[in-house]
């Protein structure tokens, strides 16, 4: 358990950022993490893409989206997720009231069946710990460590499985029933 909190903290990685995030306080979050930051012109504003696991997310004020047009953050948010794979829309607001919630409603109808995922965070720390958290985890080494854990833990709590138990006594053969 201690190596993998070391490597907790060693882990970093290139992130990404949109040059209109240059002056926020999220940019200067990310460098004090020991995160090797580049800025970007190129990318959609409010955007940050971590490298190393191709993870893209797109950062929008829910009170601006509620104050603008539909149609504009809708169609920025169309772009974002034509470009990017892996998208998500950290969707930030200091309270999520019935407003906030009935604009999500409209995103995720609206975005039904694409490969965007809407996390609705309530300031700097809370956006950047969910950010660094997904970055991580869907890393090469990481991911690979976490699928290998889950087929373990699956094969094991299968074996365990009392009805399994049961059903190799009553000599059900494991071929006909299969666990998946």
């Amino acid at each position: 358990m201690a190596e993998d909190s070391g490597k907790e903290r060693n882990w970093t990685t290139t992130v990404i950022i949109s040059s209109s995030l240059k002056s926020y306080e999220i940019s200067t979050a990310l460098e004090n993490r020991s995160y090797k930051v580049r800025y970007s012109d190129s990318v959609e504003d409010g955007s940050i893409i971590f490298s190393r696991s191709g993870v893209a997310f797109l950062l929008m004020d829910a009170n601006e989206c509620i104050m603008s047009t539909e149609e504009i953050f809708l169609i920025k948010i169309e772009k974002f997720i034509n470009l990017h794979r892996n998208s998500f829309l950290v969707l930030s607001a200091a309270l999520h009231g019935p407003q906030e919630w009935r604009l999500m409603f409209r995103i995720q109808q609206r975005f039904l069946g694409s490969n965007l995922r809407i996390l609705p965070v309530h300031n700097t720390v809370n956006a950047i710990n969910i950010m660094c958290t997904i970055a991580k985890t869907t890393s090469k080494p990481n991911i690979d460590t976490i699928c290998y854990r889950m087929i373990t833990t699956k094969a094991y709590i299968i074996e365990q499985s009392p009805v399994w138990k049961t059903l190799h006594k009553i000599k059900l053969s494991s071929d006909s029933i299969s666990p998946n």
